[in-house]
Parts: structure tokens; sequence; C-alpha cells
């Protein structure tokens, strides 16, 4: 494709952070020496953001509104800001400072009255003592995702989605390549995360099978078949229908559960059709959470077939494209036909999409 065939970038962003945080959409854009009459969009639907920038973008196409769209997700959580507040008055000493990392800044008081205000690892403690999801199990699925995204990776199978980036190290130190992932952890078995504390007393969720904090992007060409045989290019995957959900915000790990339901529905498929299920691994116990209610067993093989965020780690924004693609590569790899891509998302939503292989 051509720089001027692109309509609009839409870039997924929880954090916004840094020299960026302005709408990096249009930052990454310009610095990436695309035209300057090519827009920009940041979308934040906080955990969700990649993928609903993702459909955004096909919604675009859909609709008439452009041929080609480059979508996707960006985080740098290393770079989250802390965040403080300002004085109401002469010496005020009152002022507050938080640490956005994972999203929440300040407290807003009357939310809170009625939605209370659950940390991200307690909404899904508070999944575990509800629908009874045991500490052994999520064990047993966090390292299970390790273990899953090892193989794949020993197979060479991220090789093709991930672009090495160099590093300046400055002060005379040598640039590096990264070019693979760093947050996994092969060794991480049974035994080891069974020794892990949890983060809470009567807990289940302990660092060991959570997802991790990292910096990551991801991006994705969107448009119709008719701009691809302009180009030349032949489609990898159709995007046959999207949802959104919301859910009570202390099992916001649930959202995946009705945003699934709904795109099936509006795809006129089953969870039975699926090839593959992707459901994003924020914590392992919101995981199980979702399968149970949606009748799967977190050993079915469909299930996050190359590990998942328990490994790879959940750049906030980014994820949702980073899913994507690695799921339309799943299913060209295993010679699937559908897939279903879902997210949880802070303050009680869900994010899915299903997805169908072209030949």
């Amino acid at each position: 494709f051509t720089p001027d065939a692109f309509e609009d970038v839409v870039m997924g962003n929880t954090n916004g952070a840094g020299e960026d945080c302005r709408n990096v959409a249009r930052f990454a854009s310009l610095r990436a020496g695309m035209p300057t009459a090519l827009a920009g969009i940041t979308v934040n639907r906080l955990c969700g953001s990649g993928l609903a920038a993702t459909l955004d973008a096909a919604r675009g196409v859909k609709v008439g509104e452009g041929d080609l769209f480059l979508a996707g997700g960006v985080e740098s959580m290393s770079r989250a800001p802390l965040v403080l507040s300002k004085a109401t008055s002469a010496f005020d000493r009152g002022q507050q400072i938080a640490d956005s990392t994972l999203g929440a800044r300040f407290t807003n008081p009357e939310y809170a009255k009625v939605y209370g205000n659950d940390t991200m690892p307690q909404t899904a403690d508070n999944i575990a003592a509800d629908l009874g999801i045991s500490r052994e199990d999520s064990d047993i699925f966090a390292a299970a995702s390790q273990s899953k995204y090892e193989a794949a990776r020993a197979a060479g199978f991220f090789k093709d989605e991930i672009i090495p980036i160099e590093v300046d190290q400055g002060r005379k130190k040598p640039a590096i390549t990264v070019d693979a992932d760093e947050h996994p952890r092969p060794s991480s078995d049974i035994e080891t995360l069974g020794n892990l504390r949890a983060l809470f007393d009567g807990g289940v969720v302990t660092a060991g099978n959570a997802s991790g904090i990292n910096d990551g992007a991801a991006a994705l060409v969107i448009g119709n078949r008719e701009v691809g045989e302009k180009f030349g290019i032949k489609p990898r995957v159709r995007i046959i229908a999207g949802a959104v959900a919301g859910v009570e915000p202390r099992v916001m790990g649930l959202g995946p559960v009705f945003a699934i339901r709904k795109a099936l529905a509006r795809a006129n498929l089953t969870l039975a059709d699926m090839d593959v299920i992707e459901i994003n691994e924020a914590f392992a116990t919101q995981v199980l959470g979702c399968l149970k209610m949606l009748e799967v067993d977190f050993t079915d093989s469909r299930v996050n077939p190359n590990g998942g965020a328990i490994a790879v780690g959940h750049p906030l924004g980014a994820s949702g494209a980073r899913i994507a693609l690695t799921t339309m590569r799943q299913l060209e790899r295993s010679g699937g036909r559908y897939a279903a891509i879902s997210l949880c998302i802070g303050i009680g939503q869900g994010v899915a999409a299903i997805i169908e292989r072209l030949d």
C-alpha cells in the first residue's frame, strides 16, 4: 500500500504519557513519515482500546468513510505518569499523588459510593469468590500460558509478527535490538507459582497468575477487498462482527462473556463454531470465570493456544490489536476458519470480535 491510500490512523492508548501524550496516533503517524494529510485519532476503552480501535476502523470501511485504515494500539506502562492534584486554595496541603500505571488516577467519591473502589486484582478475587475459582486452577492455567507461549516461541511462531526495534542506550553504550518479548517466564511451573503469596488475604491472585506491566505496540491494516485488489494484496481475515458490553465494575473481568455472546449472535454463529477462543489473560481467575460462564473447559485446546498476557504481558492499549494479529496467524497456521477475540475492561466492560480466515 502507498501512504496516501490510507484514510485515517486509529490507535488505542490508555495512559497517555511523555512527549506523545496528546493523540499518540497522530504523533506516531507523523514520526513514521506518513503524509500530513493523513489524520489520526486515539481511542481509549482502557484494556480493550486496541481491539476497539480495530473495530472502529472496520466500521469506517463498512460505512464508506474510507477504503483503508491503519489500526492498532500502543502503551508504555513504564512511563505512565505520576499525577499530582492541583491545590484548591492558598497553602493547600491536601494535594494527592497517584500512580496511573494501571489506569486509575483519583477516586471519584460519588462513583465509589455506588460501585466501590476495588483495584483490578481485587475485582479478579471477587470473581474467584463469586464463581468458586480456586488458587490451584489459577496457577495451573498460568503455568499453561507460560508453557504454551514458550512452545510457540521455540517453534518460531512469533517471528513473523514482531518487528525488531533498535534502542539507543546512550552514554556511548552500543544500541540493543529488541526482537522478542521480555516478559515470559517459561520456568514458571505450578510448584513455583504455588509458592507465591496472594496479593490479598484470602485471595487467589498473585504476581504469577496475573498479567505483567509492559510496554508494547501493535498495528493492523484494515481495508475492503477492492483496495486490496487495487494494490495486489489479498485480505487474510474478515471481521464478521464486533460487540461491547457492560458489567458490574466489581467483576469487570466477566465483560468478555457478554461481549462474546453479543458478537456471536450478530455473526449468527456459536462457540462450537469457533476454532480459536482468545480471552485476554488480565488475570487467570478472570479468564477461568469467563470460561465457566461460557461453559468451556479451561483445558480446551482452542483457548489461548499460544499462551496469553500472563506470559507475554498486557500493555493496556496495545493488547487488543496484538491478540487480533496473533489469532489471525493462528487460524492460518491451524487451518481453522472462525475465531472469537475478547478482552475485559476496567470499570466493568468487555469487547469482542468474531473473525473468519479467508482462503
